[in-house]
């Protein structure tokens, strides 16, 4: 295996063909098989040789972080075609003893695994910093209650300030309204938004039967995770409080956003 002389037209030749149909000297992505061939090469393929100088200039390119990248550093003759023999390898382990060995990447491979080192630990921090910033998601809940009166004589206005007058941390009242029962009953539909860490609906129910003058008992007709245009919405800012009947559900927030 190998490319011939690379420091030569033909060596170049066979390189130029070698990665007609190839991005690196291996695999998919740049490794350190690149890089052994890109310093075996004294400057930049011409431009008849256009596929080896697109790819020289694009491992150029990684002249700071080379030390990074994967794989193992081989001889020349572990890499290329099979039929070719390689003549650089000779003259490639002399130059490594010559105190005039030209380095094209401009420094040892100390200072550049210092230098990837921090480049590498400064985008850690950085991706840290950016994580710590992001808001930790609160898993809310959409309840809508069914508060029923004793009877058709109960002050459905009063029932309702009771009903609003319960407050709890990570609790959001939201629009209501009256539905008829029978028999001249109606029954209060309220709309709410709770944390679900914070607040259950065993003890909204709870504080909602203690007015027991007004409250005989508290259903729960639907129960959705809320998410921001739902709250929103019972928050009044879009919708009118008589649509709650078409809304109470996440489904059908989502279709009203779409013919939107």
């Amino acid at each position: 295996m190998g490319f011939g002389d690379l420091k030569s037209p033909s060596g170049l030749k066979v390189l130029n063909d070698y990665l007609a149909d190839r991005s690196y000297i291996e695999g998919y992505v740049p490794s350190q098989a690149d890089i052994a061939v890109f310093e075996a090469l004294d400057a930049p393929p011409s431009a008849d040789f256009h596929h080896a100088l697109r790819w020289y200039n694009h491992i150029q390119s990684y002249e700071s972080t080379k030390a990074c990248l994967p794989g193992v550093k081989q001889p020349l003759s572990k890499y290329g075609p099979q039929n070719v023999a390689d003549t650089t390898t000779a003259k490639a382990v002399d130059d490594d003893d010559d105190d005039n060995d030209i380095d094209l990447f401009g420094s040892d491979d100390e200072e550049e695994s210092a230098e990837a080192k921090r480049l590498k630990e400064e985008r850690l921090a950085q991706y840290e910093a950016k994580k710590s910033k992001k808001p930790a998601l609160i898993a809310k809940s959409s309840i809508l209650l069914d508060v029923k009166p004793w009877d058709d004589e109960t002050d459905m206005v009063k029932m309702e300030e009771c009903v609003r007058s319960v407050t709890m941390d990570g609790l959001l009242w939201g629009a209501s309204k009256l539905v008829p029962v029978g028999y001249g009953i109606k029954k209060l539909q309220i709309q709410c938004v709770v944390e679900d860490d914070k607040v259950g609906t065993d003890m909204l129910e709870e504080a909602i039967v203690a007015f027991e003058d007004y409250v005989q008992s508290v259903d729960v007709a639907a129960f959705n995770k809320a998410r921001a245009a739902l709250e929103e919405w019972l928050c009044g800012a879009r919708y009118q409080p008589g649509q709650i009947h078409e809304l109470f559900t996440l489904q059908r927030v989502k279709e009203v956003h779409q013919e939107e």
